[in-house]
């Protein structure tokens, strides 16, 4: 087993346990529920097979919901996420992921959290719209979106940070 396929296993299991474990039993005023597991989405190495993306992406939310009783909202909004990552790569690094170089561990600080915020808003809006389903809650559905999202952006980089950034 390469090391890449270790550390993305290990941190499959780890976001997974974590996510289910701990941030699913908070539940600050309602609307705040930091949803972590998506590093796992946000760090995927660039350079590999974007079917193992998917379905690995699919396999994480789909566990989420095993675990939450979500009826698959998890699945659905981590498989869209994974979708458009290219976009969100090509949109917050430029030229870095045109020439398939990004490095998270030494990106610059601001392109990560372009990176992130995109990702998280992406995500937490598709996650919220299944989870509501009905067109009248709109306003439900972004605050739900919008106070989630800061909760999960701040927890989101400052795990990234701790975890995979090099030492000086």
């Amino acid at each position: 087993m390469n090391s890449v396929l270790g550390i993305n296993s290990v941190r499959f299991i780890a976001l997974l346990l974590v996510q289910v474990v701990i941030c699913s039993n908070i539940n600050f005023l309602g609307y705040v529920n930091p949803y972590i597991y998506i590093i796992f989405i946000f760090l995927f190495p660039i350079r590999d097979d974007r079917m193992i993306l998917l379905l690995s992406s699919f396999l994480l939310g789909m566990s989420i919901d095993m675990f939450l009783d979500s009826g698959g909202v998890h699945a659905a909004a981590s498989v869209f996420l994974a979708y458009v990552r290219p976009i969100l790569l090509k949109t917050s690094f430029g030229m870095l992921y045109e020439h398939q170089s990004i490095k998270f561990s030494n990106t610059d600080l601001g392109s990560l959290l372009t990176y992130v915020t995109f990702g998280t808003l992406i995500h937490h809006l598709i996650l919220f719209s299944l989870e509501v389903f009905n067109i009248s809650n709109i306003l439900l559905i972004f605050k739900k979106t919008l106070f989630s999202s800061i909760f999960t952006i701040i927890l989101c980089i400052l795990i990234v940070i701790l975890f995979s950034r090099n030492k000086k």
